[in-house]
């Protein structure tokens, strides 16, 4: 395997400031294509610019997706002595093990859409610390991670989905939103396993307490994914911030994703530029988190299961933009007249 071509966080966030953009001939090119194509124009609605903002990234104006890659990454959290999840830390194993033999809904819906699929288990046996008592990862843990995370991408790949793994995850990710974007814990705070009204507004006082003990992640990304994030959240933001450097698009996840996004936004205003929302989560406050980061959703179909479901399902929708624009005949190519 590959090593990641950073040794601190200041190359970290030095490599994902500089961080090329879009190709701008390309996308001129995809959006002369698009006017050609033997339709009204704007018939295809989002789809259209779905197609033109894939082949920007791409480097070409009649861009093909030959090969999506899913990875789902996994990590436990010290958090879950709070009594924040509905479910015992054990069952992150147990689902890595799901996955592994390929009985999740996340191997369902990866070979279903052609994507190769990767976990990415990270020290299961060394739960992060409790964001609690103190911050969750040290410098040289949050490195780690992240490094994980960018060397998971595959160089071949040219659609990403990241996914998540992780009992008390939600509770990370709202510590992180609440860090970034402000608000009360219980702004952030979802029901995420399952858990009962009680257990919504324990996991908002734990919310308010991890920021309290750790007051540099306020504002910051990388403080905040150290001191308040896991393990699989900086994985999750490795491997985007590879795919930013490597221009490939990518599709975003439900909350965790998002929140481990968020800290890239916070990095780089632009480093988020080559990915889209795939979903809106039943998780409550997804839907806030896509609008502070300026994201609009796909799909909205009520689900909140993480792994990177909703991003996957959603690669049908690149997918299907990308043949429109690339495989329709033109006007002239049809021989039929455009008026």
């Amino acid at each position: 395997m590959s090593t990641a071509p950073f040794a601190t966080l200041a190359d970290f966030k030095a490599l994902l400031t500089g961080a090329p953009g879009p190709d701008t001939a390309a996308r001129a090119a995809a959006e002369a294509r698009n006017g050609q194509l033997t339709k009204p124009p704007g018939a295809l609605g989002r789809l259209e610019d779905l197609a033109i903002w894939y082949g920007s990234w791409r480097g070409t104006g009649r861009p093909v997706i030959n090969a999506p890659q899913v990875i789902v990454f996994a990590g436990n959290h010290g958090v879950t002595a709070q009594g924040v999840s509905a479910f015992p830390a054990e069952v992150t194993e147990q689902m890595v093990l799901n996955f592994q033999h390929g009985g999740a809904a996340i191997n369902q819906l990866s070979r279903t859409f052609g994507a190769k699929m990767d976990v990415h288990a990270l020290a299961l046996d060394h739960p992060t610390a409790d964001f609690t008592q103190g911050p969750a990862m040290s410098e040289a843990d949050l490195l780690a991670a992240l490094a994980t995370g960018w060397t998971a991408v595959d160089a071949s790949t040219d659609l990403l989905v990241v996914g998540d793994m992780g009992i008390g995850n939600t509770t990370a990710a709202a510590a992180i939103a609440h860090a970034l974007f402000g608000g009360t814990g219980a702004d952030w705070a979802g029901r995420g396993t399952g858990v009962d009204d009680a257990g919504v507004a324990l996991k908002a006082r734990v919310v308010e307490a991890g920021l309290a003990q750790n007051p540099t992640a306020k504002g910051d990304g990388v403080e905040a994914l150290r001191c308040l994030g896991g393990r699989e959240l900086a994985a999750m933001a490795g491997a985007m911030a590879r795919a930013r450097v490597e221009r490939i698009p990518v599709i975003l996840d439900g909350f965790i994703c998002s929140a481990a996004a968020a800290c890239l936004q916070q990095i780089s205003a632009s480093a988020l530029d080559h990915a889209v929302a795939g979903h809106v989560s039943a998780e409550g406050a997804h839907g806030a988190v896509l609008k502070a980061l300026g994201k609009e959703p796909l799909l909205s179909l009520g689900m909140r299961l993480g792994e990177g479901s909703g991003a996957a399902l959603a690669i049908s929708i690149l997918q299907g933009a990308v043949a429109c624009h690339s495989g329709m005949a033109t006007f002239a190519e049809a021989g039929v007249s455009d008026g």
